[in-house]
């Protein structure tokens, strides 16, 4: 059933709901100014320039001092203000400061707060564990003033890291004076102060606001490559990185880094041989000094032809999230329509198409999801390819920049969710309120069947769950191209016997493909999730009755769409104390997903954990497959063995239809022509 979102305080508190984004504060009366605090004198005959006040658009500093608690709690952030022709639109973030500890010759230890940032340093970057408060601006200074404050008016929305979810602390006002600004400061008339107060007009503390930057963000963007594939720096004209950045508001520096990157196994690339050059190969870099995106050009990628996000969820072996992606160069453009001016063309020399994934993919590390509503950044190549004439071809009609609401998103979102590190990829943004498009579209005709492959399941083993989206209309529908995590489009929680929360997304996302196609009425779609591991552990790390619930998201005409659907699974606990260890060893190793995911020989842990499960007469049914498909491709110097991921394939191993099939592959390629009969045609709860 899908539901419809609505934008009340409700949604604020759900699993992967983010605060609504600031409301446009518009300049309805341009005529209106705020009078003078005192009177100006008037002489015959004598002009008199009236000074006059503005709030200066760009990032402030900010801190908040709360007048209550600890004197050793304060709250330093960013204010973001956004001047436009309706008026201005503002947002902030807030982070604890840290305290330090200094022995002193006596032996006496003394507590005290860390430095203030450096406002000399321009756009601060703060720690990620020290994310508190999301602060949406509801009324400020729209033109000048004559006087010498304003009133700020703001929401604050309290971050949970651990359960991803965010509280209204209410509304708050601080009249805002202008000052003399402390020194480091850029600029000395633009830095204010003000006593804040909450609804019943109590002072709750002090917030100061001082200049620091005309960009609203700041991030780095380090580009790898192997040495036959183009670094994608711009368009081959006037788009570059410069003007993206420029056009959202952004301070952007580009790395051109590494340009020899040794290709592991010839010129494709695997899932795993991505993530481990990811991780050996970007600059080292502090996320929590700097945002810093890694971008990776390689000739082909086995699971995608342009461009892929393959860090998506933070369940890696540094657990960060959204920090890499990968592009394609070496892929052939298809020599046929709607191609346009790049038909037969290698993708890396077609400079604007070749740029335009580049953004998009780092797109999706910034958080965003595809969006049809123009042909702008956001877009499916295929679907702006599709929209070209003979007057505008491919690739001339790309939009060179981000829609309209997604420009919002990138302005004004929480730095959490944005930032490299910050929250998993799959984080809704269907609550914001700021525009009609951001609304979850309401559609009964379709069904999302929702079943467990197997109704229990032993305690460490993964769980798989079979899907079908139905269309029970009579006319057809827009659904996503691809029903998978690994698409983009599936994502949701469990919930387990105690009723704690853990969200689940895919730390692997090939975006930048077919985002749609119809469903003809009483057609369905069929797809399957293997599920084991979160952003916030384990999903299923207890006995007991588990609820698992899937929601499948996507964009159609510019508006999101969701259909939910629910299940539940019974985890028994070990029969015998060689299960409760096996159990223990895969529920512990963040990296066992990993070799799920990935597969490849790098991940040292994770593959000792599937090791330990697979020696396991309980749990070796359920990862007989995972260790088939790792065997089965190839990594670096060492070949793909079918024959040996054949020998683990049984009538006993738990399969989805699809790993089914894929395991009938194997067994063919190694030859066991009739064990692969045998297993295409076993039935496997699908």
């Amino acid at each position: 059933m899908v539901q419809e979102h609505t934008h009340d305080d409700a949604h604020d508190h759900g699993p992967s709901g983010t605060p609504p984004l600031p409301e446009l504060i518009a300049n309805t009366d341009t005529t209106r100014l705020v009078a003078p605090s005192a009177p100006v004198a008037v002489h015959p005959g004598v002009i008199t320039p009236i000074p006059t006040r503005s709030l200066r658009c760009g990032c402030y500093l900010i801190n908040f001092k709360p007048s209550a608690g600890s004197a050793l709690v304060t709250y330093d952030g960013t204010l973001r203000v956004e001047c436009h022709a309706e008026g201005r639109t503002a947002s902030g973030d807030l982070y604890q400061r840290g305290i330090r500890a200094m022995r002193l010759g006596t032996g006496q230890t003394v507590i005290s707060l860390q430095p203030p940032p450096n406002p000399a340093a321009g756009i601060p970057i703060f720690a990620r564990g020290q994310y508190r408060e999301y602060l949406r601006v509801t009324s400020l200074l729209e033109n000048f003033t004559f006087g010498s404050n304003f009133t700020l008016g703001f929401e604050r929305r309290r971050f949970d890291s651990v359960s991803r979810t965010w509280s209204n602390l209410g509304a708050f006002t601080a009249l805002m004076t202008w000052m003399a600004a402390p020194a480091g400061y850029p600029s000395s008339k633009d830095y204010l102060s003000g006593i804040v107060k909450n609804a019943s007009n109590v002072a709750v503390g002090t917030l100061t606001m001082g200049w620091v930057s005309k960009y609203l963000r700041k991030v780095t963007v380090e580009i790898d490559r192997v040495s036959v594939s183009e670094a994608p720096l711009n368009d081959g004209g006037s788009n570059s990185w410069a003007s993206v950045f420029e056009a959202i508001n952004w301070q952007g520096t580009v790395d051109v880094s590494d340009a020899n990157i040794v290709q592991p196994s010839g010129e494709s690339w695997s899932d795993a041989e991505m993530h481990q050059t990811m991780l050996a190969k970007r600059d080292a870099s502090n996320l929590d000094a700097e945002w810093r995106y890694h971008v990776l050009a390689v000739r082909r990628l086995d699971s995608t032809e342009r461009g892929i996000m393959y860090d998506g969820n933070g369940s890696d072996s540094n657990n960060v999230p959204r920090e890499g992606v990968g592009i394609s160069s070496h892929w052939v453009i298809p020599n046929a329509a709607p191609w346009g001016l790049a038909k037969g063309q290698r993708f890396g020399a077609s400079s604007k198409a070749y740029f335009r994934t580049a953004v998009h993919e780092l797109g999706h590390a910034f958080g965003l999801y595809h969006n049809s509503v123009d042909l702008g950044f956001m877009n499916v190549t295929p679907s702006i390819a599709a929209a070209a004439t003979a007057s505008n071809p491919f690739p001339n009609n790309i939009q060179w920049s981000f829609a309209t609401d997604d420009l919002m998103r990138l302005r004004h979102f929480p730095d959490i969710y944005v930032r490299p590190g910050g929250t998993p990829f799959g984080t809704s943004y269907a609550s914001t309120p700021q525009s009609p498009r951001d609304s979850v579209i309401s559609d009964d005709s379709l069904h999302l069947k929702t079943s467990a492959l197997l109704d229990v399941v032993p305690l460490g083993a993964p769980v798989r769950i079979n899907l079908e989206l139905v269309n029970a209309g009579d006319a057809p529908v827009a659904v996503p191209g691809h029903l998978s995590m690994k698409g983009g489009t599936l994502r949701g929680q469990v919930i387990d016997p105690a009723g704690n929360a853990r969200q689940f997304s895919s730390c692997l996302v090939c975006l930048d493909d077919e985002s749609e196609t119809d469903l003809a009425p009483g057609k369905s779609v069929r797809s399957a999730l293997t599920l084991m591991r979160g952003p916030q552990g384990a999903l299923f790390g207890s006995a007991g009755l588990h609820r698992v619930q899937v929601d499948a998201c996507w964009e159609s005409d510019g508006n999101a769409k969701q259909v939910s659907g629910e299940t539940a699974v019974m985890i028994t606990p070990p029969v015998d104390d060689a299960h409760a260890r096996a159990a223990l060893k895969v529920l512990s190793t963040p990296d066992t997903l990993l070799v799920l995911v990935f597969g490849g020989d790098h991940l040292t842990d994770g593959l000792e954990a599937v090791q330990a499960a697979l020696d396991n007469p309980v749990l070796r049914p359920h990862y007989a497959y995972i260790e088939a498909k790792r065997l089965g491709q190839r990594f670096g110097k060492r070949k793909a063995d079918a024959r040996k991921a054949a020998a683990l394939i049984t009538t006993k191993t738990v399969m989805t239809d699809s790993e089914s099939k894929k395991a009938k592959l194997l067994m063919a390629d190694a030859g066991d022509e009739a064990a692969a009969g045998k297993t295409a045609g076993r039935k496997t709860g699908a």
